[in-house]
């Protein structure tokens, strides 16, 4: 396959007249100042895809039912007991469908690749599935069906709270010892002989709330190799409550007693000290950012000034879903600094363009966290390619090198043309190839859902 772009976003800054070369879903080459030949898929402006690193899915089917206020009540905590009575009625039919329509809506805004942070293991209740592998290949369906790059983050949740409280309503449906948690593990590696060459499986210790010391330090001791990802500061109460029981706050104690490194994902640290962010920042792992969810639950805002100015990497995710928008997020994670500090282009490098400068960090944060050959257009990287139109509206004045501030700032997912996932061309001429099979389904699943719930 050879795509040929006016066009493009390198590794060695912006070319004119970009030709690539796609085989075995990888960049097996790039021409620049050429000529389009007869054959190419033809398209304006092209950048490398971002890896959404941090998705719950099933969550996509609550968007706009928690927006509404009780006196003295509104808070994260509030819209998690929802969640957990949400869980009481869904179905794994009802999972991947859910799990189809939040992936294709990421391909439809420029993700081509998704790190799913999957701890939905148990029927309702916490009846075990014959397969303790059910829900989990729901969401590998769902992959496959919209062609997606999946990152499968199993998680492990033991625990109902911090200080090892037992599970209760709702987390029923999370719950693993170490021991099932690392037969579920086994079994998620060998499902994916059966999916595409670029599908992996990490794990995902929940939090730790959710995991006991003793526990989390043995499950990263089984699992040596892979992403690691863990929610962690998200919340104050989280922060109290750990500091309470633990006698540290989180991200003090989990640098104090683990090996962080590269292979971690650690998601939202909201809350963080300054000390603990430059600390963060020296390991080389990525930090998660999800700002619409962040904001649509009150989280509090991202020490993120001081944590690029430490040479901390990161990445964004879509987490609840609520809103799946690749330039949303970004827009979100700038505008949350500038309201912070007063002050415009806060996250920009020193004269650079804010823009393209979180556009870039992203798509090279995203790919390390999810451990996928991505985040550049460069040879041997999966061909995770995003196309935009530059006579739109929103950029048909800018230069090159505001592009990406245009796409940012000014832009949403009606400027995308195509998007490919390791060079499965899945969004084409702004629509994606079964968007029509995975709305019904989705619908019809809804339907059944909403049905219990009223």
């Amino acid at each position: 396959m050879k795509v040929f772009a006016r066009r493009a976003a390198l590794e060695s800054g912006w070319a004119s007249d970009v030709r690539l070369t796609v085989a075995q879903g990888r960049i097996a080459g790039i021409d620049t100042g050429v000529a389009p030949q007869s054959g190419d898929i033809r398209v304006d402006t092209l950048l490398p895809a971002l890896s959404n690193l941090h998705s719950h899915s099933f969550q996509r089917a609550m968007a706009g039912m928690t927006e509404y206020r009780q006196k003295g009540r509104e808070n994260f905590w509030t819209w998690r007991a929802l969640m957990y009575r949400f869980l009481d009625h869904l179905t794994p039919e009802q999972i991947r469908a859910i799990a189809s329509l939040a992936f294709m809506e990421m391909q439809l805004t420029g993700f081509a690749a998704v790190g799913e942070f999957h701890y939905l293991h148990h029927a309702a209740g916490g009846t075990a599935y014959d397969d303790p592998a059910e829900l989990s290949a729901r969401i590998m369906q769902a992959a496959q069906e919209t062609g997606i790059g999946l990152t499968h983050l199993p998680v492990l949740y033991t625990y109902g709270d911090v200080g090892e409280r037992p599970l209760n309503g709702g987390q029923l449906r999370f719950g693993h010892t170490l021991d099932a948690f690392s037969r579920l593990v086994a079994r998620c590696n060998d499902m994916i002989r059966d999916m595409p060459a670029d599908t992996q499986v990490g794990i995902a210790p929940h939090s730790l709330r959710a995991t006991s010391p003793a526990d989390l330090a043995e499950v990263v001791a089984r699992h040596p190799d892979g992403p690691v990802h863990m929610h962690i500061a998200e919340q104050r109460k989280e922060v109290e409550d750990v500091s309470a029981v633990l006698g540290a706050r989180p991200v003090e104690w989990l640098l104090e007693h683990h090996s962080v490194g590269p292979r971690w994902c650690l998601i939202h640290a909201t809350h963080m000290t300054e000390g603990e962010t430059d600390r963060l920042a020296q390991t080389g792992a990525v930090v998660g950012l999800c700002p619409v969810t962040e904001a649509n639950l009150g989280d509090g805002v991202f020490n993120g000034r001081s944590f690029l100015d430490a040479g901390g990497r990161f990445g964004v995710g879509t987490d609840s879903n609520i809103n799946i928008s690749v330039s949303e997020e970004l827009r979100m994670m700038e505008y949350a600094q500038r309201l912070f500090h007063q002050q415009r282009n806060v996250l920009a490098t020193e004269n650079g363009s804010t823009g393209q400068g979180l556009y870039l960090a992203a798509a090279r944060g995203g790919a390390q966290a999810l451990s996928r050959d991505c985040g550049a257009l460069a040879d041997g990287n999966w061909a995770d390619l995003l196309a935009i139109d530059s006579t739109a509206p929103a950029l048909c004045a800018l230069r090159d090198e505001q592009i990406l501030d245009g796409f940012v700032f000014a832009g949403d997912r009606r400027l995308i043309t195509d998007v490919w996932c390791a060079g499965r061309h899945q969004v084409q001429a702004g629509r994606h190839v079964a968007q029509d099979q995975i709305l019904s389904q989705y619908r019809a699943a809804m339907t059944g859902l909403m049905a219990k719930l009223d």
